[in-house]
């Protein structure tokens, strides 16, 4: 993996598979990106319902590799393995307690608590609504551990015209969140929809 930027994603089986997939291909995209992959059985399930039955198969020829996520002594499980970073997209909130509290039951889970151990980035984007008082304390347990938990919200100000421009909205800028040098996507900001507009 010279020379590239090892990423891992995970997709857990929250609805939103859709950002999960933008995030991949839009990573995909750079070729200095290498993809580690991991989705659990739920999200295999929510991926074909919500995008489709050639969402799995996509996914997983874009990845550089696919890890399983019953494979818990996988390259990715190990903090000597050098990646720069993981998102979880969209993460349950299953994935978001089991992370906060280190009930490291899964490739997914464990890789994301070797981020935070390491000391590296790890997005969240949490996908449930209404909050009740065990979600918000589980979002601070990730949070005072080192977790980024970012919501995927729409940015309304950027006056998106479709559901697909949403989404790459928010994979943007989650990816963005990694602040990775050479793996970055277009920053959409308030004064245009390009941040570089003047």
């Amino acid at each position: 993996m010279s020379e590239r930027h090892g990423v891992i994603v995970g997709i857990s089986g929250a609805s939103g598979a859709a950002i999960g997939v933008r995030i991949v291909e839009r990573l995909a995209e750079n070729p200095r990106c290498a993809v580690h992959l991991v989705i659990s059985s739920a999200a295999e399930r929510t991926l074909t319902e919500e995008v489709g039955a050639e969402a799995l198969p996509r996914l997983r020829a874009l990845a550089f590799r696919n890890h399983p996520p019953a494979d818990i002594g996988a390259s990715i499980a190990s903090g000597s393995f050098p990646v720069n970073g993981m998102i979880v997209a969209p993460c349950s909130i299953r994935t978001l307690s089991a992370i906060a509290w280190g009930q490291l039951d899964n490739l997914l889970v464990r890789a994301a608590d070797v981020q935070l151990k390491e000391r590296r980035r790890l997005v969240l984007l949490v996908r449930e609504s209404p909050l009740h008082l065990g979600h918000l304390r589980a979002m601070l347990q990730a949070t005072e551990i080192g977790a980024i938990i970012a919501p995927p919200l729409p940015a309304f100000y950027l006056k998106p015209q479709s559901l697909t421009e949403v989404i790459d909205q928010i994979a943007c800028r989650a990816i963005n969140l990694l602040a990775l040098p050479d793996i970055s996507a277009p920053a959409l900001g308030w004064h245009g929809r390009d941040a570089g507009q003047t």
